[in-house]
């Protein structure tokens, strides 16, 4: 993966013209300013609401898993478990292990530094999904293309949003996680990545071409239970060494500021290839969470926007942390010249023995695999906004979970990685620029929110007649 200005040029000092590397760093270095920057800006104007309110975000959370909404309607927590979905992949294994072989320890710390400040870009995106998603037949439909249209009232500026995330998450990211998938697989069990990307698709194809409903239904089982069971394991691992904790968080914490790294010029790799993979993995300010938390069923904007914020929390700051505590713990990555998927196997391997690889690579299946379903929803979501044709949709859903699973099967790690990268950066450039213009409705939102709570008010409801100014742009909260 290239995430040097030395990959850039050549021995002789002439331009390499590997066109994706040049493209990674100018874009990485770009979105790195502008996500934190607006995560600072979020987080101060909403009033730090990702600590504030994490009690609350939890309650809701809770409340929604038990809610029966009906055939018809999304709930809160199908919505939020079909976005960790998309979360909690391959960025959690694949990525954290390549953000640690590039960038040492360090690379982890800021992969949480974006993950505090980035959710309450979550929170935000998120919040201003509910306010303006639309009636779609018998479920709700919206995501940044649909608030672009509706808020700012620029139709060219939806359209490019909707035509960059039906290529980056339904054909880009799907391909990284197809790559991971087989090459755990082959890892593991010497399965072809030919005949197990073939399995991918035919699996992935027969679920998306069921609906939301059924990606919301596989996707709230399937979640839970690799977590649950992903973190348990981690928590094994560390208690097993539990001695050596305190020197891992000390690498950690000196790895993300040591004067080693700044003296040998790899600081900024650190903290970069740390951002990137924090961003692949937990997506906050990406555009993409949004368009599934518009399918929620709720009485307030703000109850969905509080409920991603904690999935930004979900995936960094326990899943990814389980994989840096098993790698680090490990010590493999400054011994094997292991990358990827590989590496985390391995680190398993030497924890718990042969079974090691086995796990992961179930793991990163079930990951992986709910990570293209979720990703091809949010692919098929902007379709739909660009046109209505059934046929067109058709024809996305064979690339999404057919053939783009299978170029990632026999594609090189560095290709579909890069790829990803330069995609998510057009990606994530949009979508900021679009909650930072529309930014004041997820604050009024928050303010009422607030205030209805202090009244007693235990189940805050939102009407648009609240919004005059924009009422006429508000479709569903009548």
């Amino acid at each position: 993966m290239k995430n040097d200005w030395t990959e850039i040029f050549a021995a002789d000092g002439s331009l390499n013209q590997n066109i994706l590397a040049v493209s990674d760093v100018i874009w990485t270095y770009f979105l790195v300013a502008l996500l934190i920057g607006c995560g600072v800006y979020f987080t101060w104007k909403t009033r730090f609401v990702q600590f504030r309110m994490l009690r609350e975000m939890i309650r809701l959370l809770g409340d929604s898993a038990f809610t029966k909404m009906g055939e018809k309607h999304i709930s809160s927590f199908q919505a939020f478990a079909v976005s960790v979905a998309t979360r909690v992949g391959t960025g959690n294994l694949a990525g954290v292990a390549t953000a640690i072989a590039i960038g040492g320890p360090g690379s982890v710390f800021w992969m949480w530094i974006i993950a505090l400040i980035g959710s309450a870009s979550a929170f935000v995106e998120s919040t201003l999904a509910q306010l303006f998603k639309q009636k779609h037949k018998d479920h709700f439909i919206g995501g940044p293309a649909y608030y672009i249209l509706k808020g700012m009232r620029m139709k060219w500026m939806a359209a490019l949003f909707a035509i960059l995330i039906s290529i980056t998450f339904g054909l880009s990211y799907n391909s990284i996680q197809s790559n991971t998938i087989c090459s755990a697989m082959q890892q593991a069990f010497g399965i072809s990545p030919l005949w197990m990307g073939i399995l991918t698709a035919f699996l992935g194809l027969s679920v998306v071409f069921g609906g939301i409903h059924r990606i919301a239904k596989v996707s709230s089982v399937l979640v839970p239970l690799m977590a649950i069971g992903y973190f348990l394991l981690a928590l094994t691992v560390v208690i097993m060494n539990i001695g050596i904790l305190p020197d891992i968080l000390k690498q950690i914490v000196l790895g993300a500021f040591g004067i080693e790294q700044f003296a040998g010029g790899t600081l900024g790799a650190t903290m970069m290839t740390g951002i990137k993979r924090g961003l692949f993995s937990n997506e906050a300010g990406e555009g993409s969470a949004p368009n599934v938390a518009a399918t929620a069923h709720t009485s307030h904007p703000v109850k969905q926007g509080l409920i991603q914020a904690l999935g930004v929390f979900t995936d960094t700051l326990l899943v990814c942390s389980c994989t840096a505590f098993i790698i680090l713990l490990s010590g493999g990555y400054q011994e094997t010249g292991l990358n990827g998927i590989a590496l985390t196997q391995y680190a398993l391997q030497s924890e718990v023995g042969t079974a090691g690889p086995v796990f992961v690579a179930i793991a990163v299946c079930l990951f992986a695999f709910s990570s293209i379903i979720g990703n091809y929803y949010y692919g098929e979501a902007n379709i739909r906004f660009l046109t209505p044709k059934k046929s067109i949709l058709n024809v996305y859903r064979i690339f999404s979970a057919g053939i783009v699973v299978l170029f990632g099967a026999v594609a090189s790690l560095d290709i579909v990685w890069n790829i990803g990268d330069v995609c998510m950066a057009c990606l994530a450039t949009c979508n900021l620029v679009a909650i930072i213009c529309l930014g004041k409705y997820a604050f009024r939102l928050l303010d009422d929110y607030r205030t209805q709570k202090k009244k007693g008010i235990q189940d805050p409801m939102f009407h648009k007649s609240q919004f005059p100014d924009i009422a006429d742009r508000i479709e569903c909260w009548d």
